[in-house]
């Protein structure tokens, strides 16, 4: 089996978090507040503190990773903070996967922020992955529709796992 990472492991990350430790996946899940802990184990996910506004907080989470989903298409913030955070730091974070065992990516190109900034993700995603070469799936699933979202973001998993191989 295969160790994935959630990168905002909140509710939604935490669901599928549960989902994939049931699978037999190993989980780490990330979060910047350390009182979310307690959630993040439950789903049987390892924690790592980390803020993807400071991607080096991140990188000791990407050891041994085969899956990266980044799930922050409902993050909090500024207008600002939200477009660096699908903008200049998504890049920052891509790059710095591409020196990992990281085979493949999991974005999150729906939710509560303005659609305009997860398209420009998406697309950063699509033009960094697919000139490196990894494997990616944009997740466009209704996150308010949480059992078609969790089918999706498992969907998504698999697909890349047997991608990966």
């Amino acid at each position: 089996m295969a160790r994935c990472l959630i990168i905002g492991c909140g509710c939604r990350g935490c669901l599928l978090a549960a989902e994939l430790n049931a699978d037999g996946h190993a989980v780490r899940g990330t979060t910047r507040h350390a009182e979310h802990a307690g959630r993040i184990e439950a789903a049987g996910a390892e924690l790592h503190l980390g803020d993807p506004d400071r991607v080096a907080t991140l990188a000791p989470a990407l050891e041994h990773v085969s899956i990266a989903c980044i799930l922050l298409a409902s993050a909090t913030g500024t207008p600002e903070q939200l477009g660096a955070l699908h903008g200049t730091r998504l890049e920052m974070l891509l790059a710095r996967m591409l020196d990992t065992t990281v085979r493949g990516i999991v974005y999150e190109a729906r939710g509560t922020i303005d659609r305009a900034v997860l398209g420009a993700g998406a697309q950063r995603v699509r033009a960094i992955c697919e000139g490196s070469q990894i494997p990616y799936v944009l997740l466009a699933a209704d996150p308010g529709e949480a059992d078609v979202w969790l089918a999706g973001a498992r969907a998504a998993v698999a697909e890349l796992l047997g991608s990966a191989r």
